[in-house]
């Protein structure tokens, strides 16, 4: 994208986050819903593609260009991203990197759009952080597979109009696992009810449940034993997209601890005024600049081809790890409203949780980090 076109979307972004989706994070948390008013101004201003291809009716967004894009996004409720992260990102993505170009022209551009919402379906309850010991099966059966099996926390399930599932065809371990597309209303097909979450209301995630569901065998992505390459190349590349996230919601949090330290007085001066409180802003505001920077070079060196692993990895292990922290100082900055329901800074504070949980959790960075420098 032209860089004055590029400057045109971050700044109609900006204000659509700023004036119309900030506003209305309370009803979102209340609701658990994103209202269809921001869902269609979202559609309207591509954001359901802005990281799938132009010629599939995508931004085409660079990933140096979709992290400065989601810093503005992630300013947010977590929630306002998640409707359409997936479809950009771990879902989209699979279709990207793997798939013929017959998938491509039958679903990117309905991602693009957000006529259809897409699902990354990877986790299982045995096999989180170890993808590669699921259990779901695809057997092949003629022209099909036959797929049976459980996925959980499963993002945007409920809503979801295409699953990107991953099942095992062949033997133990990463190399014996495929992907396959698998449609919304495919006999055998359930999803569970909406998971209870601690935080990020408004944001969906749910079982999928797989009992002889029937694909025919153009539904597999990529060819058969390549899923697990598959679903790493996406989460890397989500996992930098994250960490964006991650950076613009520590910029809101830290905003609003800022202005709270303006205004709430004690000892008959502000609370800004003091030393300690002064302190704490600080180490925000270090992180927060560490963390942004981070980011740009990660996304600058993935799109360069110099990295696109432990980058990724630093990037989302950091920036989860920071803004909790941001969030924990806020928290102590308000005091005691901090701690009361109806405060953004409470919200937030459980919100941010859950970023370094996904995506990878906090522990497998470190292995995927260190790993890397050893061998």
């Amino acid at each position: 994208m032209e860089s004055q076109d590029f400057a045109d979307v971050l700044t109609a972004v900006r204000s659509f986050v700023r004036d119309q989706v900030v506003p209305r994070e309370e009803e979102i948390e209340e609701t658990d819903a994103i209202p269809e008013a921001l869902r269609r101004t979202s559609r309207d201003m591509g954001l359901f593609g802005y990281a799938l291809p132009q010629e599939y009716g995508g931004l085409g967004l660079s990933l140096s260009e979709e992290v400065r894009l989601v810093f503005e996004i992630g300013y947010a409720s977590p929630a306002f991203r998640s409707m359409f992260g997936t479809s950009n990102g771990i879902a989209g993505q699979v279709l990207v990197n793997s798939g013929t170009d017959a998938q491509k022209d039958a679903w990117l551009p309905k991602l693009a759009s957000g006529e259809v919402i897409g699902a990354f379906a990877l986790t299982e309850a045995e096999a989180g952080s170890d993808p590669s010991t699921l259990s779901t099966t695809a057997a092949r059966d003629g022209d099909d597979y036959v797929v049976n099996g459980a996925k959980r926390f499963i993002t945007n399930a409920p809503e979801a109009d295409v699953f990107m599932v991953f099942a095992r065809t062949g033997g133990a371990g990463s190399r014996g696992i495929s992907t396959f597309l698998v449609e919304k209303g495919a006999d055998g097909l359930s999803v569970g009810p909406s998971d209870q979450k601690m935080g990020q209301r408004g944001a969906h995630t749910a079982e999928v449940f797989f009992d002889n569901v029937r694909v025919p065998a153009d539904a597999m992505v990529g060819t058969e034993g390549t899923g697990f390459r598959t679903a790493m190349a996406s989460l890397a590349h989500g996992r930098l997209s994250i960490a964006a996230v991650c950076v613009g919601l520590a910029q809101r949090i830290l905003d609003e601890t800022v202005a709270y330290a303006r205004e709430r007085s004690q000892g008959g001066k502000t609370i800004g005024e003091y030393q300690l409180v002064q302190g704490l802003i600080a180490d925000s505001q270090t992180e927060l600049y560490a963390g942004r920077s981070m980011v740009l070079e990660a996304a600058r060196a993935y799109d360069a081809g110099e990295d696109t692993k432990q980058g990724p990895s630093c990037a989302k292990y950091f920036c989860s790890e920071m803004v909790g922290r941001v969030a924990d100082r806020a928290v102590q900055v308000y005091g005691g409203m901090g701690y009361m329901r109806g405060v953004a800074v409470e919200r937030f504070y459980r919100d941010v949780r859950l970023f370094r949980i996904y995506e990878g959790t906090s522990q497998i960075q470190q292995l995927v980090i260190a790993r890397n420098l050893l061998r």
